[in-house]
Protein backbone atom coordinates (compact mmCIF):
# COMPACT_ATOMS: atom_id res chain seq x y z
CA UNK A 1 0.00 0.00 0.00
CA UNK A 2 1.15 3.37 -0.94
CA UNK A 3 2.17 6.12 1.83
CA UNK A 4 0.92 9.39 1.84
CA UNK A 5 1.76 12.43 4.30
CA UNK A 6 -0.34 15.66 4.84
CA UNK A 7 1.30 18.36 5.38
CA UNK A 8 -1.24 21.06 6.79
CA UNK A 9 -1.61 23.16 9.87
CA UNK A 10 -5.70 22.98 10.08
CA UNK A 11 -6.53 19.64 11.87
CA UNK A 12 -9.97 19.46 10.11
CA UNK A 13 -8.00 19.45 6.66
CA UNK A 14 -5.38 16.67 8.32
CA UNK A 15 -8.32 14.74 9.12
CA UNK A 16 -10.87 15.06 5.77
CA UNK A 17 -7.44 13.68 3.84
CA UNK A 18 -6.64 11.04 5.78
CA UNK A 19 -10.42 9.53 5.77
CA UNK A 20 -10.76 10.34 2.41
CA UNK A 21 -7.38 8.25 1.47
CA UNK A 22 -6.90 5.13 4.35
CA UNK A 23 -9.42 2.82 2.46
CA UNK A 24 -5.93 3.27 -0.60
CA UNK A 25 -3.17 4.62 1.04
CA UNK A 26 -0.78 4.62 4.67
CA UNK A 27 -1.75 8.18 5.67
CA UNK A 28 1.24 10.05 8.13
CA UNK A 29 0.38 13.83 9.16
CA UNK A 30 2.41 16.42 9.78
CA UNK A 31 1.38 20.43 10.70
CA UNK A 32 4.51 22.04 9.61
CA UNK A 33 7.38 21.99 7.30
CA UNK A 34 9.99 20.91 10.31
CA UNK A 35 7.36 17.87 11.26
CA UNK A 36 7.29 17.05 7.40
CA UNK A 37 11.24 17.17 7.57
CA UNK A 38 11.26 14.55 10.94
CA UNK A 39 8.41 11.95 9.61
CA UNK A 40 10.34 11.85 5.46
CA UNK A 41 13.79 11.45 7.28
CA UNK A 42 12.55 8.78 9.14
CA UNK A 43 10.63 7.21 6.26
CA UNK A 44 9.99 8.63 2.83
CA UNK A 45 6.39 8.65 1.27
CA UNK A 46 5.06 7.87 -2.07
CA UNK A 47 3.45 11.72 -1.67
CA UNK A 48 2.94 14.62 0.36
CA UNK A 49 0.19 16.75 -0.41
CA UNK A 50 1.49 20.21 1.14
CA UNK A 51 -0.37 24.11 1.85
CA UNK A 52 1.51 26.79 1.35
CA UNK A 53 0.55 29.37 3.98
CA UNK A 54 1.60 27.61 7.51
CA UNK A 55 2.83 29.50 10.85
CA UNK A 56 6.25 29.72 10.67
CA UNK A 57 8.15 28.44 7.46
CA UNK A 58 5.73 28.74 4.11
CA UNK A 59 5.56 25.06 3.01
CA UNK A 60 6.88 26.24 -0.46
CA UNK A 61 10.35 25.82 1.35
CA UNK A 62 9.74 21.65 1.86
CA UNK A 63 10.57 21.35 -1.85
CA UNK A 64 13.87 21.82 -2.54
CA UNK A 65 14.80 20.37 1.57
CA UNK A 66 13.42 16.95 0.15
CA UNK A 67 15.68 17.65 -2.72
CA UNK A 68 18.42 17.88 -1.28
CA UNK A 69 17.47 14.85 1.07
CA UNK A 70 17.50 12.80 -2.00
CA UNK A 71 13.47 12.19 -1.88
CA UNK A 72 11.92 12.77 -5.32
CA UNK A 73 8.43 11.40 -4.34
CA UNK A 74 5.93 13.77 -6.06
CA UNK A 75 4.41 16.87 -4.28
CA UNK A 76 0.65 18.02 -4.58
CA UNK A 77 0.34 22.06 -3.68
CA UNK A 78 -2.63 22.76 -1.55
CA UNK A 79 -3.44 26.32 -0.99
CA UNK A 80 -6.02 28.91 -0.65
CA UNK A 81 -4.49 31.28 -2.23
CA UNK A 82 -5.80 31.32 -5.51
CA UNK A 83 -3.25 33.35 -7.86
CA UNK A 84 -0.89 32.31 -10.83
CA UNK A 85 2.22 33.34 -8.87
CA UNK A 86 2.19 30.68 -6.25
CA UNK A 87 1.39 28.32 -8.71
CA UNK A 88 4.19 29.01 -10.84
CA UNK A 89 6.64 29.14 -7.77
CA UNK A 90 5.68 25.40 -6.73
CA UNK A 91 6.05 24.40 -10.14
CA UNK A 92 9.15 25.75 -10.49
CA UNK A 93 10.46 24.28 -7.43
CA UNK A 94 9.31 20.68 -8.63
CA UNK A 95 6.15 20.77 -7.47
CA UNK A 96 3.67 17.52 -9.71
CA UNK A 97 0.54 19.40 -9.22
CA UNK A 98 -1.36 22.63 -7.45
CA UNK A 99 -4.72 22.52 -6.16
CA UNK A 100 -6.88 25.32 -4.78
CA UNK A 101 -8.58 24.97 -1.78
CA UNK A 102 -11.54 24.40 -1.01
CA UNK A 103 -11.04 21.14 -3.25
CA UNK A 104 -13.27 18.65 -4.76
CA UNK A 105 -12.44 15.19 -3.05
CA UNK A 106 -12.95 12.57 -5.73
CA UNK A 107 -11.38 14.64 -8.57
CA UNK A 108 -8.47 14.98 -5.81
CA UNK A 109 -8.48 11.18 -5.21
CA UNK A 110 -8.49 10.11 -8.86
CA UNK A 111 -5.56 12.75 -9.23
CA UNK A 112 -4.13 11.33 -6.13
CA UNK A 113 -4.48 8.00 -7.62
CA UNK A 114 -2.87 8.82 -11.21
CA UNK A 115 0.11 10.10 -9.46
CA UNK A 116 0.98 7.13 -7.72
CA UNK A 117 0.34 4.99 -10.70
CA UNK A 118 2.88 7.49 -12.65
CA UNK A 119 5.32 6.94 -9.41
CA UNK A 120 4.93 3.27 -9.27
CA UNK A 121 6.00 2.78 -13.58
CA UNK A 122 8.67 5.05 -12.99
CA UNK A 123 9.74 3.36 -10.33
CA UNK A 124 9.44 -0.55 -12.15
CA UNK A 125 11.43 0.88 -15.25
CA UNK A 126 14.38 2.42 -13.21
CA UNK A 127 14.38 -0.80 -11.32
CA UNK A 128 14.50 -2.84 -15.17
CA UNK A 129 17.20 -0.31 -15.99
CA UNK A 130 19.57 -1.18 -13.07
CA UNK A 131 18.39 -5.02 -13.49
CA UNK A 132 19.68 -4.88 -16.86
CA UNK A 133 22.61 -2.31 -16.15
CA UNK A 134 23.61 -5.08 -13.50
CA UNK A 135 23.10 -8.20 -15.66
CA UNK A 136 26.30 -8.19 -17.49
CA UNK A 137 27.37 -12.22 -16.06
CA UNK A 138 25.96 -14.96 -15.88
CA UNK A 139 28.17 -17.92 -14.25
CA UNK A 140 31.32 -17.39 -15.91
CA UNK A 141 29.41 -16.00 -19.27
CA UNK A 142 30.33 -11.82 -19.40
CA UNK A 143 27.82 -9.63 -22.06
CA UNK A 144 25.67 -7.01 -22.04
CA UNK A 145 24.92 -7.09 -25.27
CA UNK A 146 21.16 -7.86 -26.76
CA UNK A 147 22.29 -10.90 -28.16
CA UNK A 148 23.70 -11.99 -24.68
CA UNK A 149 20.90 -11.10 -22.60
CA UNK A 150 18.55 -13.61 -25.43
CA UNK A 151 21.21 -15.82 -24.27
CA UNK A 152 21.28 -15.15 -20.52
CA UNK A 153 17.15 -15.95 -20.32
CA UNK A 154 17.54 -18.80 -22.80
CA UNK A 155 20.14 -20.63 -20.30
CA UNK A 156 17.69 -19.70 -17.13
CA UNK A 157 14.48 -21.49 -18.66
CA UNK A 158 16.41 -24.26 -20.18
CA UNK A 159 17.96 -24.39 -16.38
CA UNK A 160 14.40 -24.85 -15.16
CA UNK A 161 13.59 -28.18 -17.41
CA UNK A 162 15.53 -31.51 -17.25
CA UNK A 163 15.80 -31.01 -21.30
CA UNK A 164 18.51 -32.25 -23.37
CA UNK A 165 20.01 -29.35 -25.05
CA UNK A 166 22.72 -29.29 -28.30
CA UNK A 167 24.78 -26.00 -27.54
CA UNK A 168 26.29 -25.01 -31.21
CA UNK A 169 28.86 -22.61 -31.78
CA UNK A 170 31.95 -21.89 -32.71
CA UNK A 171 35.26 -22.43 -30.89
CA UNK A 172 35.85 -19.81 -28.17
CA UNK A 173 31.85 -18.67 -27.63
CA UNK A 174 31.94 -20.38 -24.10
CA UNK A 175 29.98 -23.51 -25.00
CA UNK A 176 31.34 -25.44 -21.85
CA UNK A 177 31.04 -21.85 -19.41
CA UNK A 178 26.76 -22.54 -20.72
CA UNK A 179 26.80 -26.00 -20.22
CA UNK A 180 28.21 -25.00 -16.61
CA UNK A 181 25.57 -22.11 -15.90
CA UNK A 182 22.71 -24.76 -17.20
CA UNK A 183 23.96 -27.12 -14.29
CA UNK A 184 24.84 -24.21 -11.44
CA UNK A 185 21.04 -22.56 -11.74
CA UNK A 186 19.35 -26.17 -12.47
CA UNK A 187 18.23 -28.79 -9.27
CA UNK A 188 20.95 -30.83 -9.93
CA UNK A 189 23.51 -28.08 -8.60
CA UNK A 190 24.61 -30.42 -5.79
CA UNK A 191 25.25 -33.11 -8.04
CA UNK A 192 28.56 -33.36 -10.54
CA UNK A 193 29.17 -31.50 -13.40
CA UNK A 194 31.24 -33.63 -15.80
CA UNK A 195 32.54 -32.52 -19.03
CA UNK A 196 34.00 -34.78 -21.73
CA UNK A 197 35.81 -33.31 -25.04
CA UNK A 198 34.88 -36.19 -27.78
CA UNK A 199 37.61 -34.93 -29.71
CA UNK A 200 40.40 -35.22 -27.53
CA UNK A 201 40.33 -38.77 -26.35
CA UNK A 202 42.17 -40.88 -28.70
CA UNK A 203 39.34 -43.31 -30.49
CA UNK A 204 40.37 -46.57 -28.82
CA UNK A 205 39.69 -45.01 -24.85
CA UNK A 206 36.77 -42.48 -25.91
CA UNK A 207 34.35 -45.38 -25.25
CA UNK A 208 36.13 -46.13 -21.77
CA UNK A 209 36.05 -43.10 -20.95
CA UNK A 210 32.37 -43.32 -21.56
CA UNK A 211 30.94 -46.02 -20.30
CA UNK A 212 33.81 -47.62 -17.97
CA UNK A 213 35.56 -50.79 -17.90
CA UNK A 214 36.21 -53.82 -15.83
CA UNK A 215 39.46 -55.62 -14.80
CA UNK A 216 40.57 -57.40 -17.95
CA UNK A 217 38.37 -55.74 -20.41
CA UNK A 218 41.21 -54.80 -22.79
CA UNK A 219 44.98 -55.32 -22.39
CA UNK A 220 45.84 -52.78 -19.53
CA UNK A 221 42.88 -53.01 -18.22
CA UNK A 222 44.34 -53.70 -14.36
CA UNK A 223 41.26 -52.53 -12.35
CA UNK A 224 37.65 -51.43 -12.63
CA UNK A 225 37.34 -47.61 -14.34
CA UNK A 226 34.01 -45.71 -13.71
CA UNK A 227 33.05 -44.10 -16.85
CA UNK A 228 32.16 -40.50 -17.05
CA UNK A 229 28.23 -41.42 -17.43
CA UNK A 230 28.01 -43.37 -13.89
CA UNK A 231 30.50 -40.44 -12.66
CA UNK A 232 27.80 -37.67 -13.85
CA UNK A 233 24.66 -39.87 -12.40
CA UNK A 234 22.74 -37.19 -10.45
CA UNK A 235 24.34 -34.40 -12.21
CA UNK A 236 25.05 -32.94 -15.35
CA UNK A 237 27.29 -34.61 -18.16
CA UNK A 238 28.75 -31.99 -20.95
CA UNK A 239 29.54 -33.92 -23.70
CA UNK A 240 31.95 -30.69 -25.74
CA UNK A 241 32.53 -31.72 -29.58
CA UNK A 242 29.92 -34.32 -29.78
CA UNK A 243 30.03 -34.43 -33.49
CA UNK A 244 33.38 -36.35 -33.37
CA UNK A 245 32.17 -39.41 -32.12
CA UNK A 246 32.47 -42.07 -34.93
CA UNK A 247 29.34 -44.10 -35.77
CA UNK A 248 29.23 -46.70 -33.34
CA UNK A 249 29.37 -45.00 -30.46
CA UNK A 250 27.15 -42.85 -31.55
CA UNK A 251 24.81 -46.42 -31.71
CA UNK A 252 25.71 -46.70 -27.82
CA UNK A 253 25.60 -43.39 -26.67
CA UNK A 254 21.99 -43.50 -28.49
CA UNK A 255 20.95 -46.10 -26.45
CA UNK A 256 22.51 -44.78 -22.87
CA UNK A 257 20.49 -41.97 -23.98
CA UNK A 258 17.10 -43.81 -24.40
CA UNK A 259 17.15 -46.46 -21.57
CA UNK A 260 19.58 -44.25 -19.02
CA UNK A 261 22.02 -47.66 -18.37
CA UNK A 262 25.58 -48.27 -19.45
CA UNK A 263 27.33 -51.37 -19.20
CA UNK A 264 30.76 -50.61 -18.79
CA UNK A 265 33.70 -52.73 -21.58
CA UNK A 266 33.89 -56.49 -19.88
CA UNK A 267 30.77 -56.29 -18.13
CA UNK A 268 27.04 -57.76 -18.89
CA UNK A 269 25.83 -56.00 -15.75
CA UNK A 270 23.48 -52.95 -16.75
CA UNK A 271 24.13 -50.12 -14.57
CA UNK A 272 21.06 -47.62 -13.90
CA UNK A 273 22.28 -43.71 -14.46
CA UNK A 274 20.44 -40.37 -13.78
CA UNK A 275 22.13 -37.91 -15.74
CA UNK A 276 21.22 -34.73 -17.71
CA UNK A 277 22.97 -34.66 -20.33
CA UNK A 278 24.19 -31.46 -22.32
CA UNK A 279 25.81 -31.71 -25.59
CA UNK A 280 28.16 -28.53 -27.95
CA UNK A 281 29.26 -28.55 -31.45
CA UNK A 282 31.10 -26.27 -34.09
CA UNK A 283 30.13 -28.22 -36.36
CA UNK A 284 26.73 -28.04 -38.27
CA UNK A 285 25.25 -31.40 -36.97
CA UNK A 286 22.72 -31.07 -39.56
CA UNK A 287 25.10 -30.97 -42.34
CA UNK A 288 26.54 -33.73 -41.18
CA UNK A 289 23.13 -35.44 -41.05
CA UNK A 290 22.63 -35.21 -44.47
CA UNK A 291 25.93 -36.16 -44.93
CA UNK A 292 25.88 -39.33 -43.55
CA UNK A 293 28.33 -38.82 -40.80
CA UNK A 294 26.29 -38.26 -37.99
CA UNK A 295 22.87 -40.22 -36.91
CA UNK A 296 19.62 -38.59 -37.30
CA UNK A 297 18.30 -40.60 -34.25
CA UNK A 298 21.03 -39.14 -32.32
CA UNK A 299 21.03 -35.84 -33.80
CA UNK A 300 17.25 -35.26 -32.69
CA UNK A 301 17.44 -37.17 -29.07
CA UNK A 302 20.31 -34.39 -28.46
CA UNK A 303 18.97 -31.45 -30.21
CA UNK A 304 15.64 -31.66 -27.92
CA UNK A 305 16.17 -28.03 -27.08
CA UNK A 306 19.15 -26.00 -29.69
CA UNK A 307 21.15 -22.76 -27.45
CA UNK A 308 23.32 -20.92 -29.98
CA UNK A 309 26.23 -18.88 -28.73
CA UNK A 310 26.97 -16.29 -31.02
CA UNK A 311 30.64 -15.00 -32.27
CA UNK A 312 32.40 -12.30 -30.67
CA UNK A 313 32.06 -10.16 -33.86
CA UNK A 314 28.22 -10.54 -33.54
CA UNK A 315 28.46 -9.09 -30.32
CA UNK A 316 31.72 -6.27 -30.43
CA UNK A 317 29.85 -4.08 -27.80
CA UNK A 318 30.90 -6.39 -24.94
CA UNK A 319 34.30 -6.55 -26.12
CA UNK A 320 35.41 -3.73 -23.64
CA UNK A 321 33.26 -5.10 -20.75
CA UNK A 322 35.21 -8.54 -21.67
CA UNK A 323 38.79 -6.86 -22.09
CA UNK A 324 38.90 -5.13 -18.29
CA UNK A 325 37.25 -8.30 -17.23
CA UNK A 326 40.53 -10.41 -18.89
CA UNK A 327 43.15 -7.80 -17.40
CA UNK A 328 41.23 -7.17 -13.85
CA UNK A 329 41.65 -11.40 -13.97
CA UNK A 330 45.08 -11.63 -14.95
CA UNK A 331 46.40 -8.62 -12.65
CA UNK A 332 44.60 -10.57 -10.07
CA UNK A 333 46.17 -12.94 -10.47
CA UNK A 334 49.78 -12.07 -10.87
CA UNK A 335 52.45 -13.16 -9.09
CA UNK A 336 54.43 -9.50 -8.82
CA UNK A 337 54.20 -8.20 -5.81
CA UNK A 338 54.92 -4.42 -7.29
CA UNK A 339 52.79 -5.24 -10.13
CA UNK A 340 50.13 -2.14 -10.53
CA UNK A 341 46.74 -1.99 -12.06
CA UNK A 342 47.14 -1.15 -16.07
CA UNK A 343 44.90 0.23 -18.24
CA UNK A 344 43.90 -0.35 -21.87
CA UNK A 345 44.15 2.81 -24.56
CA UNK A 346 41.61 4.32 -26.35
CA UNK A 347 43.92 3.07 -29.98
CA UNK A 348 44.09 -0.29 -28.15
CA UNK A 349 40.22 -0.58 -27.13
CA UNK A 350 39.18 0.65 -30.41
CA UNK A 351 41.28 -2.37 -32.43
CA UNK A 352 40.33 -4.50 -30.14
CA UNK A 353 36.47 -3.65 -31.07
CA UNK A 354 37.13 -3.49 -34.43
CA UNK A 355 39.07 -6.82 -34.74
CA UNK A 356 36.71 -9.97 -36.12
CA UNK A 357 37.72 -12.43 -33.77
CA UNK A 358 37.89 -15.30 -35.37
CA UNK A 359 38.67 -16.99 -31.97
CA UNK A 360 36.02 -15.80 -30.39
CA UNK A 361 36.01 -14.96 -26.94
CA UNK A 362 39.41 -17.14 -25.67
CA UNK A 363 41.30 -14.84 -28.69
CA UNK A 364 40.55 -12.44 -26.39
CA UNK A 365 41.92 -12.93 -23.29
CA UNK A 366 44.78 -14.33 -24.98
CA UNK A 367 45.04 -11.15 -26.78
CA UNK A 368 44.46 -9.54 -23.35
CA UNK A 369 47.14 -11.53 -21.78
CA UNK A 370 49.43 -10.93 -24.22
CA UNK A 371 49.17 -7.16 -24.11
CA UNK A 372 49.73 -7.37 -20.37
CA UNK A 373 53.34 -9.08 -20.64
CA UNK A 374 54.22 -6.80 -23.42
CA UNK A 375 53.31 -3.36 -21.44
CA UNK A 376 56.10 -2.01 -19.13
CA UNK A 377 54.04 1.21 -18.67
CA UNK A 378 50.48 2.13 -16.70
CA UNK A 379 48.19 1.37 -20.28
CA UNK A 380 48.60 -1.48 -22.56
CA UNK A 381 48.95 0.46 -25.85
CA UNK A 382 48.23 -0.62 -29.60
CA UNK A 383 51.73 -1.89 -30.17
CA UNK A 384 51.48 -4.30 -27.07
CA UNK A 385 48.67 -6.10 -28.86
CA UNK A 386 49.18 -8.92 -30.88
CA UNK A 387 50.06 -8.40 -34.93
CA UNK A 388 46.47 -9.37 -36.12
CA UNK A 389 44.97 -6.91 -33.59
CA UNK A 390 47.49 -4.19 -34.47
CA UNK A 391 46.52 -4.23 -38.33
CA UNK A 392 43.02 -3.92 -37.81
CA UNK A 393 43.65 -0.47 -35.05
CA UNK A 394 45.89 0.82 -37.56
CA UNK A 395 43.33 0.12 -40.38
CA UNK A 396 40.79 1.39 -38.27
CA UNK A 397 42.82 4.58 -37.79
CA UNK A 398 43.58 5.07 -41.29
CA UNK A 399 39.58 5.11 -41.60
CA UNK A 400 39.60 7.90 -39.09
CA UNK A 401 41.83 9.95 -40.26
CA UNK A 402 40.23 9.95 -44.29
CA UNK A 403 36.84 10.68 -42.50
CA UNK A 404 38.03 13.73 -40.65
CA UNK A 405 39.55 14.96 -44.18
CA UNK A 406 43.42 14.86 -42.87
CA UNK A 407 44.33 12.19 -45.51
CA UNK A 408 42.93 12.29 -49.23
CA UNK A 409 42.13 8.77 -50.91
CA UNK A 410 45.71 8.20 -52.33
CA UNK A 411 47.50 8.79 -48.91
CA UNK A 412 45.19 5.83 -47.57
CA UNK A 413 45.72 3.39 -50.03
CA UNK A 414 49.62 4.25 -49.81
CA UNK A 415 49.99 4.24 -46.27
CA UNK A 416 48.19 1.33 -45.28
CA UNK A 417 50.20 -1.03 -48.27
CA UNK A 418 53.15 0.42 -46.78
CA UNK A 419 52.06 -1.07 -43.22
CA UNK A 420 51.28 -3.94 -44.73
CA UNK A 421 54.58 -4.77 -46.69
CA UNK A 422 56.52 -3.63 -43.81
CA UNK A 423 54.72 -5.97 -41.03
CA UNK A 424 54.63 -8.87 -43.60
CA UNK A 425 58.27 -8.92 -43.95
CA UNK A 426 58.34 -8.13 -39.89
CA UNK A 427 56.64 -11.51 -39.77
CA UNK A 428 59.18 -13.71 -42.17
CA UNK A 429 62.11 -12.32 -40.45
CA UNK A 430 62.88 -9.56 -43.52
CA UNK A 431 63.03 -12.73 -45.86
CA UNK A 432 61.94 -11.77 -49.17
CA UNK A 433 61.32 -14.87 -50.72
CA UNK A 434 59.19 -16.25 -48.35
CA UNK A 435 57.11 -12.67 -47.79
CA UNK A 436 56.56 -12.64 -51.59
CA UNK A 437 55.29 -16.42 -51.55
CA UNK A 438 52.97 -15.68 -48.34
CA UNK A 439 51.69 -12.09 -50.23
CA UNK A 440 50.93 -14.23 -53.39
CA UNK A 441 53.43 -11.48 -54.91
CA UNK A 442 56.97 -12.21 -57.13
CA UNK A 443 59.99 -11.17 -55.42
CA UNK A 444 60.59 -8.90 -58.39
CA UNK A 445 57.34 -7.26 -57.76
CA UNK A 446 57.87 -7.24 -53.84
CA UNK A 447 61.04 -5.54 -54.52
CA UNK A 448 59.37 -2.53 -56.63
CA UNK A 449 56.84 -1.80 -54.36
CA UNK A 450 59.84 -1.65 -50.66
CA UNK A 451 61.24 0.75 -53.36
CA UNK A 452 58.61 2.40 -53.88
CA UNK A 453 57.03 2.96 -50.04
CA UNK A 454 60.84 3.69 -48.60
CA UNK A 455 60.66 -0.07 -46.84
CA UNK A 456 63.94 -1.12 -45.72
CA UNK A 457 64.98 -3.27 -43.02
CA UNK A 458 66.03 -2.25 -39.46
CA UNK A 459 69.73 -1.72 -39.49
Amino acid sequence: MPSVLVVDDEPAVRESLRMLLKQECRVETADSVDAALEKVSAAAPDLILLDVVMPGRNGLELIPELRDLGIDCPVVVLTATNTVSVAVEAMKLGAADFVTKPFELDALRLKIRQLLSHRELEQEVVRLRNEVAQRQQLGQLVGRSRVMQEVFHTIERLAASAATVLISGESGTGKELAARAIHDLSDRESGAFVPINCGAIPRDLIESELFGHEPGAFTGATGRRVGRFEAASGGTLFLDEIGELEPNLQVKLLRVLQERVVEPLGSSKPIQVDVRVLAATNRHLDEEVEAGNFRSDLYYRINVVPLRLPGLRERREDVPLLAHTFLAGAQGQSAQADSSDRLISDPAMAALTEYSWPGNVRELENAIEHGLAMCTGERIELEHLPLPVRQSGRAEALREEWRAGRLDFDEVVVRFESEILREALERQDWNQTRTAANLGITRRVLKLKMDKFGVRPPT
